[in-house]
């Protein structure tokens, strides 16, 4: 059974930062394409970086570009997010996701929270 656990959200100010992570198990990690989505309050969820199971082609919703970043360490099955910049906008839970299996709704589970404010 796959099993994600994200951890690393809290309250910042605007301009601040965070690093996300995401432990996997159950399944070989680095054979798997993995993402992050984010529901912010009274909105759906949507992608936010995707990346391949090598760690190569990132990709990013444009609203984050050039201030997230999106990383992965094979070797410690983990996924790693670096939000930079960080705006109120930005307030969400955070999710790590499988990229090929996500079915696009909210997953079940906690995820990390992420709140942006002054």
């Amino acid at each position: 059974e796959v099993q994600l656990v994200e951890s690393g959200g809290g309250l910042v100010q605007p301009g601040g930062s965070l690093r996300l992570s995401c432990v996997a198990s159950g399944i070989a990690f680095g054979t798997y394409d993995m993402g992050w989505v984010r529901q912010a309050p009274g909105k759906g969820t949507e992608w936010v970086s995707r990346i391949k199971g090598g760690g190569g082609s990132p990709w990013y919703v444009g609203s984050v570009k050039g201030r997230f970043t999106i990383s992965r360490d094979n070797a410690k099955n983990t996924l790693y997010l670096r939000m930079n910049s960080l705006k109120p906008e930005d307030t969400a839970v955070y999710y790590c996701v499988l990229t090929n299996s996500w079915d696009g709704r909210t997953p079940r589970r906690q995820g990390t929270q992420v709140t942006v404010s002054s």
